[in-house]
């Protein structure tokens, strides 16, 4: 799980720096699927036949992989202004809107520590985007929305649980997505002046495909509350890039509104556990 919240950074980095390489949001957007579904196409025919196609629900299928599309879409578009720990620390906030999701979608309840430990995680979304200082970006609107998408997608998730095979999910998700964007993307299409912009295009539908593959892998033997914590993880890795490659640190307000948000997260999944609510499984929509 460690080595896919790895990859989930990956994509972010990726997408960062093709952005400010001068490639449109909607051409890094369309290769970081496109990559994924070619090759989770190509091995679920070689070991599993055609049968993989077929979907149990295609309605949920759709509606699923195209919000994860609208997140991934807008994240990229807000890296492209933000520091990749800003994106990160919003992102963390997943977990509080499921559950406020959940409600009219999946019919749950939310008690009152639940709904006392979202309302702290929104504060420290708040502190996060500074909306009092002269630091706060427009950019940081896209951010939020990636945060609802990616929400939708993963309360989405829950629907289709022990109904669709994870593979079927796999090559219905990237290929919608594709589909999806593929006309716009194609439209504004930039030619790579580069081998490496090349690579990088390649490197961030890998980056995609084998973070959802190893978090696949990780929840086989351990439960998605074990795994959780791990998920926040990804503050460093964004830390560690933001420095390395973009020369950039998270500010105080940063670290502190991610604290809050990280704080309330643990919390939702452990209560969510012990009521014996089954959390969504703790991936970044990417």
């Amino acid at each position: 799980m460690s080595v896919a919240v790895a990859c989930f950074t990956g994509i972010d980095t990726s997408a960062k720096w093709l952005v400010l390489a001068g490639i449109p949001v909607l051409q890094v957007v369309f290769c970081r699927y496109i990559v994924h579904f070619v090759i989770a196409l190509t091995y679920a025919l070689a070991t599993e036949g055609s049968s993989v196609l077929k979907s149990a629900n295609p309605r949920i299928q759709i509606l699923r992989s195209l919000a994860l599309l609208g997140a991934t879409a807008f994240n990229f578009f807000a890296l492209q202004y933000l520091p990749i720990t800003i994106t990160i620390s919003i992102f963390f906030a997943q977990p509080m809107v499921i559950a406020l999701l959940a409600i009219p979608i999946l019919g749950e309840r939310i008690g009152i520590r639940r709904f006392t430990a979202i309302l702290v995680a929104f504060l420290g979304v708040v502190v996060v985007i500074q909306p009092w200082g002269a630091a706060f970006h427009p950019a940081l609107f896209f951010s939020i929305l990636a945060l609802v998408s990616g929400s939708i997608y993963f309360v989405l998730t829950r629907k289709l649980a022990g109904v669709e095979k994870n593979v079927t999910s796999q090559i219905w998700t990237s290929a919608i997505a594709s589909v999806a964007i593929a006309p716009f993307a194609l439209s504004i299409w930039v030619a790579p002046q580069s081998f490496g912009v090349w690579v990088m295009l390649v490197v961030i539908g890998l980056f995609g495909l084998s973070g959802h593959i190893l978090a696949t892998a990780a929840f086989r033997f351990a439960s998605a509350t074990t795994l959780a914590p791990v998920v926040y993880e990804q503050l460093f890795y964004g830390t560690l890039v933001g420095w390395v490659i973009f020369g950039t640190w998270p500010t105080v307000w940063t670290v502190v509104g991610a604290a809050i948000i990280i704080a309330s997260g643990i919390y939702i999944w452990r209560r969510e556990a012990a009521l014996g609510i089954s959390p969504p499984r703790p991936r970044p929509a990417r």
